[in-house]
């Protein structure tokens, strides 16, 4: 017999009250009236046909198990134990119905039996007949007075019933056994608060306080209590209270700020705060976390940044071996546009936690941004290493590469990285947008289209790579008719995008349709800070078609001063000619 099943057979016989002795079973007391050992003597029961079907139920052969209890049942209607047992399979199948009955009936023959009157109240429970479920567990207690786990669950069920004085005179018989604990007066304190009688739930709490006057948590209660029935004078009396009992408590300024912050005093409250953060006691996640919870990022930022960083600073300097407080002041930083400082911060924050991959993408990113190309090459590589299943560092070492104008190593960072993705159609899209550039750079058209091609695939309606890719069909004079549509795409995207506006212009001009392509590259010239030489050469090369003649000359000019432009512009400002 395997352990499971015989310990199962064991707490079996157990609560049947069916002894067990070596060489098997026997009965305990001839005069005992409803034991199923004492039944086995008179012949109305079968104690061989319950273990079987026992051993059934326990070895998940349930079907058996209840067609051997039913067998029994006719055979021995008398007998309280199948009836309990065929009950419990079918309260576990949710057949609660015939389960009810079957639980009343084992009951009933034997109302002495703690766990059929226990089963009874179940199944009534589940069936939401807590009435009945109640007037089985009053008698219950009244014949276990000393059983505080009966007197529970008589509570809970007057809760549900919402009979909330009942439930406290049962709470109140536990404290009597128990004596006086928080579980027992806050629960009390909610019930009262239910019943709106704010004087005795506030008593619940002073009664807990008086109990245990040294545990400062519970006068953190009672003064939260206090706010919250709008009595701060007397809040603020606990609080101070609890400072002179515990002033080394690492929670009471943080309480203490927030009492402030709620009685619009922001000036103490965030002395407060400062106060509580400068506590080595009290952790950083709860610093942060008690932060942001009075106040929202965009509040931090936008109208309480000088605060904000000294916090941040206090962190740093009271947890100056924890990455997550680095993290906080290099976000606050980043914030407030010093990517150059907060770059350093993160690195400083790496250097304690290097697991956490989202600062080492975030330094890859500041690292494009600052133009470190060097450094983002030598830490992306470090990032492949500890994430070697992470594509990002791939995209960002590639980038690094690209702009060191190593584009073969670019190709590699990006084919390797590209798959590495996935689900994820936008990080798909740029790989391949990247790869198409750095292929372009190679000057390797086939495979550059390609690129573009899966990148549009993973995500059609990305402005650059349909601006990209249609400019550099242009250039090679190739299906002028798709470039059309995608730079079309392109600035209907991102109608401001100047860059986008020349590319459109251009695929017009390069179609013939000049007079369509000037709108386009005048709007481009509107951009006075980005609009590039290339562009103004392009507008006086269309302006050339139009037969304007002086003004393309004025263009092709202002392009050289901005420079660099084509090969041919010295050229078309000598002879005043276009020259392609």
């Amino acid at each position: 017999m395997k352990k499971s099943i015989l310990i199962g057979l064991v707490t079996f016989f157990m609560m049947m009250n069916i002894p067990i002795v070596q060489g098997g079973l026997w009965h305990r007391d001839k005069k005992q009236k409803h034991s199923s050992a004492v039944i086995l003597q008179n012949g109305k029961s079968n104690p061989a046909l319950l273990i079987d079907a026992k051993r059934n139920e326990i070895t998940g052969n349930i079907e058996k198990a209840q067609s051997l209890y039913r067998e029994y049942l006719s055979k021995y209607p008398e007998d309280p134990v199948a009836y309990f047992e065929l009950g419990r399979i079918l309260y576990n199948n949710k057949e609660l119905d015939e389960a009810l009955k079957l639980s009343e009936k084992a009951a009933e023959l034997d109302p002495n039996n703690i766990w059929y009157q226990l089963f009874q109240a179940e199944v009534n429970q589940a069936k939401a007949n807590y009435k009945e479920s109640i007037r089985i567990y009053e008698k219950i207690v009244e014949k276990y007075p000393s059983n505080v786990d009966y007197y529970y669950q008589l509570a809970a069920l007057y809760l549900i019933s919402e009979r909330y004085r009942e439930a406290i005179e049962v709470y109140d018989k536990i404290e009597n056994l128990t004596g006086i604990s928080e579980d027992i007066s806050v629960q009390k304190e909610k019930i009262f608060l239910v019943l709106n009688d704010i004087p005795r739930a506030q008593e619940e709490l002073e009664k807990l306080v008086r109990a245990y006057p040294d545990n400062t948590s519970y006068l953190s209660m009672l003064a939260e209590f206090l706010m919250s029935a709008n009595k701060s004078d007397e809040a603020l009396d606990i609080y101070n209270k609890i400072i002179q009992t515990d002033p080394n408590n690492p929670y009471i300024h943080m309480t203490l700020s927030d009492y402030y912050r709620k009685k619009g005093d922001k000036a103490r409250s965030f002395e407060e705060l400062k106060l509580g953060f400068s506590n080595p006691n009290l952790d950083i996640d709860t610093k942060v976390r008690v932060l942001l919870s009075f106040y929202s990022l965009n509040d931090l930022y936008k109208d309480y940044k000088d605060v904000a960083f000294e916090l941040a600073k206090i962190l740093v300097a009271v947890h100056p071996n924890t990455a997550k407080s680095y993290s906080i002041y290099g976000d606050l930083l980043e914030q407030d546009k010093n990517d150059s400082a907060a770059r350093d911060v993160f690195i400083k924050a790496v250097t304690y936690d290097s697991s956490n991959f989202v600062l080492w993408s975030e330094i890859m990113r500041l690292d494009l941004v600052l133009n470190k190309f060097d450094h983002l090459i030598e830490f992306s590589e470090k990032s492949k290493e500890l994430f070697p299943e992470q594509p990002l560092p791939y995209l960002f070492s590639g980038l690094g590469s690209y702009q060191k104008k190593d584009y073969g190593q670019a190709v590699k960072d990006f084919t390797t990285g590209s798959k590495l993705v996935v689900n994820n159609d936008e990080l798909m899209a740029q790989f391949f947008m990247y790869m198409g550039d750095a292929y372009h750079a190679l000057k390797n058209a086939e495979e550059s289209d390609k690129a573009y091609e899966k990148s549009l695939q993973a995500k059609g309606d990305n402005a650059y790579v349909l601006n990209n890719y249609a400019y550099y069909l242009v250039l090679r004079n190739m299906e002028l008719d798709k470039a059309e549509r995608m730079a079309k795409r392109a600035v209907t995207l991102e109608p401001s995008n100047s860059s986008f506006l020349d590319t459109y212009g251009w695929v017009l001009y390069k179609m013939g349709r000049y007079a369509d392509a000037e709108p386009w590259v005048e709007r481009a010239l509107e951009d006075k800070e980005e609009v590039s030489a290339e562009v103004m050469e392009h507008y006086g090369d269309i302006q050339y078609k139009l037969g304007n003649v002086t003004k393309a000359v004025e263009f092709w000019m202002k392009a050289k001063a901005k420079g660099p432009g084509s090969d041919f512009l010295d050229k078309k400002i000598a002879d005043k000619k276009l020259y392609e």
